[in-house]
């Protein structure tokens, strides 16, 4: 039987409700929107019209494959974070809500400071530090992450979102010494990968089974990259400049003692929107 594309839509949503998924109403619209090749405006706009056959067959193998498992931001190659829309693929975890605890921070912050350097460590597809450029315009940031994927897809976005000349990527590895070329930062932001590796095999199959190891595997207790960066990027931020890691559940009290043995001081732990401590902040403390 024909359906229009309001009835397709809703279809959809109702499947995925009932499957359990928590964001049914707009991974429905993402879903017919790229098959259809249609804006969420036009897909709005042209509700009360026949969808195609072969439009209708592409959505339900789109929706097929997303019940199986697969995230919709990389069915649809994009996904949308503060306000932006960002490419996404298998090499980069897909920006979620509680990270933007992290950007609201970061900007509360350097709303306070002249213009700055900031560097998005870990960056991945470049949310964060792309987020924050969207809020503060007087500051440069540099996307700074191990895979090359990733440095393409924040090139990608630097590009699509307009910040060329304020946003740069630069290839560089957490876990060990910062090359001094990149210079001092007022600022670091930071979500690494904190998942302990033993509870990775244990998280829900669109995670474990799509988004990257890499980007989630944060060893043996979740803290190695907590401690590598402490220690070893401490000394890329300005005595008095301010670091925001974002943290797991019950993370927030041993990544704040592993910053204060670290020269960290007045270090401050906050919510999401769950009620989640989800950011940790601290300041430089100068070398004695």
């Amino acid at each position: 039987m024909a359906t229009t594309y309001s009835g397709l839509y809703l279809e959809i949503r109702r499947t995925l409700k009932a499957a359990g998924s928590i964001a049914a109403d707009l991974s429905a619209r993402e879903l017919v929107c790229v098959s259809s090749g249609k804006t969420k405006e036009a897909l709005f706009r042209d509700g009360s019209l026949y969808v195609p056959m072969e439009i209708e067959a592409r959505t339900r193998e789109l929706v097929q494959r997303h019940l199986d498992g697969e995230p919709v931001a990389y069915i649809i190659g994009e996904w949308e974070f503060y306000g932006l829309t960002l490419a996404v693929s298998p090499s980069v975890l897909i920006p979620r809500p509680d990270t933007e605890t992290l950007v609201d921070k970061a900007v509360e912050y350097l709303r306070t400071l002249e213009a700055c350097r900031v560097l998005d460590l870990c960056a991945g597809c470049g949310c964060v530090g792309l987020a924050i450029a969207s809020q503060v315009p007087e500051i440069k940031i540099v996307l700074g992450d191990i895979s090359d994927a990733a440095l393409k897809l924040c090139s990608r976005n630097i590009w699509s979102n307009s910040f060329s000349g304020r946003v740069v990527p630069v290839r560089m590895d957490a876990l060990e010494n910062p090359d001094r070329r990149i210079g001092l930062f007022q600022c670091i932001v930071c979500n690494p990968p904190y998942i302990a590796s033993g509870e990775i095999a244990g998280l829900d199959v669109s995670v474990r089974d799509y988004e990257p190891h890499l980007a989630l595997d944060g060893g043996a207790d979740g803290l190695e990259f907590y401690r590598a960066i402490a220690g070893k990027w401490r000394n890329a931020l300005y005595p008095g400049g301010r670091i925001f890691f974002e943290v797991g559940i019950d993370q927030s009290i041993p990544v704040g003692r592993i910053l204060r043995e670290n020269g960290f001081g007045e270090i401050e732990s906050m919510e999401d929107r769950n009620g989640v401590r989800r950011v940790v902040t601290a300041i430089r403390y100068p070398d004695i």
